[in-house]
């Protein structure tokens, strides 16, 4: 059983669809001043916006492709104690009456000088949660920069600002030296002048000499992330492509999942939420939540069924997540996928009274 620190992971992590209105707006009700802010349109084809504390408000990257950094002054225009201000009917965020999604989560403010690294860097840190934002300048040799969780990360990928770079990544799934393209649905590869074949420590983060990761004089921006019993998980599984598919133990109900495929196959990095569920609701007699809709994070495209599939391709439950359908998305037989998962509630939190998480 997962005992927890974190009683409400809603501090930390939090999911808010709104209706855009074509002008000036504030999104309330994210529970926290959100650190790094992803928003993504539900209902048409336009391109992700990634913004975060560190960077700056109005400063976006798209996970779905490989530009470099773009100032859009009627996007993201402010980081608010309860969510954050729109500026104006920018498709990235706020056209005409189109529903979004933003995914939020607290880091540590603004950052500070890190010099654990070679490689000096500015970081803002939630310990507690398991996440940093991290903005270097790359110096074209091998060297490191700091991450500032305290602990070994889990989970992390770089983009350079820049200059036009694909996003690179690295999962506990995989081995040292590997990496994967969120902007891509191409499998894992090796390349160790991306982050080198050492693993991380519980301060710093390998480089290599490549442009991707490390181009001198080039600004990067790297999200890094470490696993918290009863709050958040990085992990791998292997698909039966059986209907009755896998269950994996997260020790918590999911709030957030992203699953890719990385042994091969063409799949697209999907993510599911738990604001976005069926309209019907409950499905198996009340023991799980079925989540059926997909955005996925290397394509502009609309939301959609899981893969192209049936509506029920996922299943949020108390202690986990279970795949429901032998789609290639997540299931393929004989596959290797990752996942990265955050928590509604966990199983059971230790913090001076367990708090145990309700089963639906």
């Amino acid at each position: 059983m997962a005992y927890s620190t974190i009683s409400k992971p809603s501090l930390h992590f939090n999911t808010k669809l709104y209706t855009a209105n074509n002008g000036t707006q504030s999104i309330t009700g994210v529970g926290f001043q959100p650190d790094w802010t992803w928003i993504k349109c539900r209902s048409a084809a336009y391109n992700h916006a990634l913004f975060d504390s560190v960077r700056g408000a109005t400063k976006l990257i798209r996970s779905n492709q490989d530009t470099s950094e773009e100032t859009h002054a009627t996007t993201l225009t402010a980081f608010d104690s309860n969510g954050f201000s729109l500026g104006g009917n920018d498709a990235f965020t706020n056209n005409g009456s189109e529903t979004y999604a933003s995914w939020n989560w607290k880091a540590g403010g603004s950052g500070s000088a890190n010099t654990d690294g070679s490689i000096n860097s500015t970081v803002s840190a939630n310990t507690t949660a398991g996440f940093s934002i991290i903005t270097y300048t790359g110096t074209g040799s091998a060297g490191t920069i700091g991450h500032g969780l305290g602990v070994v990360p889990d989970f992390w990928m770089v983009k350079a600002r820049s200059e036009t770079r694909a996003w690179y990544g690295w999962h506990k799934g995989m081995s040292y030296g590997d990496v994967v393209n969120f902007n891509s649905n191409g499998a894992k590869s090796t390349d160790t002048s991306l982050f080198t074949s050492n693993a991380p420590t519980n301060q710093v983060i390998n480089l290599g000499t490549s442009v991707g990761t490390n181009n001198n004089g080039i600004n990067f921006v790297c999200y890094a992330f470490s696993s918290k019993a009863g709050y958040s998980k990085f992990g791998k599984y292997i698909g039966n492509g059986n209907a009755d598919g896998t269950f994996v133990y997260t020790g918590f109900k999911p709030a957030f999942l992203i699953v890719k495929r990385i042994d091969g196959g063409t799949e697209n990095w999907g993510i599911s939420d738990n604001q976005r569920l069926n309209n019907s609701g409950n499905q198996d007699g009340g023991n799980g939540n079925y989540v059926p809709h997909m955005l996925a994070t290397n394509s502009s495209n609309a939301e959609s069924n899981f893969g192209g599939g049936s509506s029920n391709e996922q299943d949020y439950l108390s202690n986990g997540f279970k795949i429901r359908s032998a789609n290639a998305y997540a299931n393929t037989s004989g596959a290797t996928y990752i996942y990265m998962a955050f928590a509604e509630e966990p199983l059971v939190a230790n913090v001076g009274a367990s708090i145990p998480a309700t089963a639906r």
